[in-house]
């Protein structure tokens, strides 16, 4: 069997059932449709990195990763491409569709790494899984919020 038949067999029917292997060797749920997920750039530029409406959230950015609101496509590439390799947990259904967490360790602009949690709704209206919230997760003895 030649590398790009096993891909397609056990690397990407893993990925699309909605489970990969995680660094320990054992299954996780990978959030559904990640392939898929929707990342609107607003959600970094208008909230998360945003000096004048994130209260804080952007220095946290800054200071652990060096994102900040000139390389947004950058962290938005980042989160695409380590998705999949982070196990989702269920929130629940507040009427609007099935929420999610995942909690990622990225290496950001700078070089160096952070834990970074993101929700995501897989919306009912528009059949999308989409992130509605991010944020650096605080460390002991973080300032910011």
């Amino acid at each position: 069997m030649k590398y790009p038949e096993w891909k397609r067999k056990f690397v990407d029917t893993n990925a699309a059932a909605g489970y990969n292997e995680g660094t320990g060797g054992g299954k996780m749920n990978i959030l559904p449709n990640a392939a898929k997920a929707v990342i609107p750039i607003e959600k970094l530029t208008k909230y998360a990195l945003d000096p004048m409406n994130s209260r804080g959230k952007w220095i946290a950015f800054q200071e652990a990763l060096g994102y900040n609101l000139e390389n947004a496509d950058m962290l938005l590439s980042n989160i695409k491409q380590s998705l999949i390799n982070y196990s989702a947990e269920q929130k629940g259904d507040k009427g609007y569709g099935q929420t999610y967490a995942v909690l990622m360790e990225l290496t950001g602009a700078n070089d160096r790494t952070a834990s970074v949690m993101t929700a995501w709704l897989d919306d009912k209206s528009t059949g999308e899984m989409r992130l509605t919230s991010i944020y650096v997760k605080k460390r002991k003895g973080d300032l910011h919020d």
